[in-house]
């Protein structure tokens, strides 16, 4: 519990902080109401992209195959990775959306926050456990946390933010 409970208070903190990040969207939630039902695909398929990458980079250095030093190769590969998966999963969730809704904007938002989202998730997913490691946390006890940190206040961030600047197309 006392090696646990840290990592559930900054947790706490950011979780604050992604919903800080969707209030300072209120007016446009208020005026395209379709991105308040939205907005949770896009965090939520960043942050299992994002625990896949995590998983597997956590066993990794448990095995001993992994360090920070010799990796920036693989963290590239990783953030193509995400932009695929997230182009992928993003352009099934456009569809899904334009249907859905009747917007092939909104489709389309979805898409480009999938991809940048995913590719957060990817990024976040390799450094972060590889990162706590080097500087002593026990990176299966800390990485989730600081994953969906980003995940969530980035995919608000990117969702919500395009949307504001697509505004004027989607009212």
């Amino acid at each position: 519990v006392q090696r646990r409970i840290p990592w559930l208070l900054i947790n706490l903190c950011t979780a604050f902080l992604a919903a800080f990040t969707v209030t300072l969207f209120e007016g446009v939630i208020a005026q395209v109401v379709v991105l308040a039902s939205s907005m949770s695909i896009v965090t939520g398929m960043g942050g299992n992209a994002g625990n896949q990458t995590l998983t597997v980079v956590i066993r990794s250095i448990a095995l001993g195959e992994l360090e920070l030093k010799k990796n920036w190769k693989k963290v590239f590969k990783e953030i193509m990775i995400g932009i695929l998966q997230g182009a992928i999963v993003g352009c099934l969730a456009g569809i899904i959306l334009y249907f859905k809704v009747g917007s092939p904007l909104i489709g389309f938002i979805i898409f480009l926050a999938m991809i940048g989202n995913m590719m957060v998730a990817s990024t976040f997913g390799f450094l972060v456990p590889l990162i706590l490691k080097r500087f002593n946390f026990d990176p299966a006890l800390g990485s989730s946390i600081i994953l969906t940190a980003a995940t969530d206040v980035l995919g608000f961030f990117f969702f919500l933010g395009l949307a504001s600047l697509f505004l004027p197309w989607l009212i």
